[in-house]
């Protein structure tokens, strides 16, 4: 058997697919739930408690309340920009382009004293979007992770091996 060479062949590009998967679909259902229930909470029942709350309390409330909503802005955008990758509205590359005005950083959390003030609905809330928060970073780096360049090879198997290994080591895994 003899081993011809794999040219015009192009690696399969798994970060385009990733916005494809069942795992960003629920991502992006679980990710826009969030959104709706949260501002949801916070016009109506969140509203009502928060007005029951002594001083301190209201203030942690208002703080948390603020860096709820924008965190979940943030997500929700990054989520928006990758289903038009997905629904082929914008590629990958214009997507790399527009996310670096979405900022994915954790900003500063909230110390345990603080929680301990806020109603159970609104903490809840809270730990539920860092949960989410952690999971879109690690498709963002995933999808992001800039490219490792691979030895060449004529062996096309060899060479999607080779892609494979990298993805995996730079995952940790």
């Amino acid at each position: 058997m003899s081993e011809k060479p794999a040219t015009g062949f192009k690696p399969v590009s798994f970060k385009e697919k990733l916005t494809g998967s069942q795992a960003f679909s629920a991502l992006f259902r679980d990710g826009m739930a969030l959104v709706e229930e949260t501002a949801a909470y916070l016009d109506g029942p969140g509203r009502q408690e928060s007005k029951k709350l002594e001083r301190a309390a209201a203030l942690a409330y208002a703080t948390e309340s603020m860096r709820l909503t924008t965190r979940l802005m943030q997500l929700a955008s990054w989520l928006l920009l990758h289903r038009a990758v997905k629904e082929g509205e914008m590629s990958l590359a214009q997507v790399n382009q527009e996310k670096t005005k979405v900022k994915l950083t954790a900003g500063e959390p909230a110390n345990a004293e603080t929680l301990k003030l806020l109603p159970e609905t609104l903490a809840g809330l809270i730990a539920r979007s860092k949960t989410l928060q952690h999971q879109v970073l690690r498709l963002d780096a995933n999808i992001h992770a800039p490219a490792v360049p691979a030895k060449p090879s004529n062996n096309a198997v060899e060479h999607q091996l080779g892609l494979l290994k990298a993805a995996f080591e730079q995952n940790g895994a």
